[in-house]
């Protein structure tokens, strides 16, 4: 259900807004180093999901909670293998998502390779980076806040699953009832991943009935968080253990 345009990311219009700087920077592939900072599905990683599907630079995705220094300096080596053979056309735009979970002294291993253009730098952190990232990595990057989705944000992401015959939830006959739909809003505190999590768990859930040979509708038992019923169109840290190893 990730959306594949800037147009379908629920929320963030002070950045994602026609005219706005990174919507102009990401449309226009002139995307610099940059921190995205917000809370646990606001849509971090999405926005970086988005610029991997439209950006010409050559996109990496890495995980500072699942990779290590080796794996870091592997791509720095191909970034800068790609620069040297195609100049400007081989830019590498490198995403780490929970770029706190790298300690300082890795932190600090990226300042040369931002600052000599070998790497763009997009890290996306849920803590204060002020605190969580170096102080020199934060001055050689701009700094984008990403707000809490409100249940308007999220009520658009529900319909949207709910209607999406190819990503969604669209073929089946599923509605959500009122009480429902504010059930899976007010309970998913802002979490665009949490209400979809919800929303998939209540589908998977939820019994569907066909209507019998004379036509007469049949009621299905309750569904589960009061809600997804047949019939119809729809009515987060563990601090990173990891050695000190440098990456430069």
């Amino acid at each position: 259900m990730r959306p594949r345009s800037l147009d379908e990311v629920a929320g963030q219009q002070h950045l994602l807004a026609p005219g706005k700087p990174l919507r102009r920077a990401i449309e226009q592939d002139n995307l610099r180093s940059a921190i995205f900072w917000g809370p646990p599905g606001c849509g971090k990683s999405t926005v970086a999901a988005v610029i991997a599907l439209t950006t010409k630079a050559h996109f990496e995705n890495f995980s500072a909670v699942t990779g290590g220094v080796p794996e870091v300096r592997k791509l720095i080596e191909a970034a800068r293998t790609r620069r040297k053979a195609y100049g400007d056309r081989g830019r590498t735009l490198l995403f780490v998502d929970e770029i706190h979970r790298f300690n300082k002294a890795q932190q600090d291993a990226f300042l040369p390779h931002v600052e000599d253009g070998t790497v763009i730098l997009i890290g996306a952190t849920t803590e204060n980076p002020y605190f969580s990232v170096n102080a020199p990595l934060l001055s050689r990057a701009r700094l984008f806040p990403f707000q809490t989705l409100t249940e308007d944000d999220l009520g658009a992401v529900l319909d949207y699953a709910l209607s999406d015959p190819e990503r969604g939830l669209g073929t089946l006959p599923l509605a959500l009832t009122p009480d429902a739909r504010t059930f899976l809003l007010s309970s998913a505190n802002g979490d665009a991943r949490s209400v979809l999590n919800a929303l998939e768990l209540a589908a998977n859930l939820a019994v569907v009935l066909s209507p019998p040979a004379g036509g007469e509708a049949v009621s299905s038992p309750p569904a589960p968080f009061g809600g997804a019923t047949p019939g119809g169109a729809n009515t987060p840290s563990t601090p990173n253990t990891r050695s000190n190893e440098s990456l430069a």
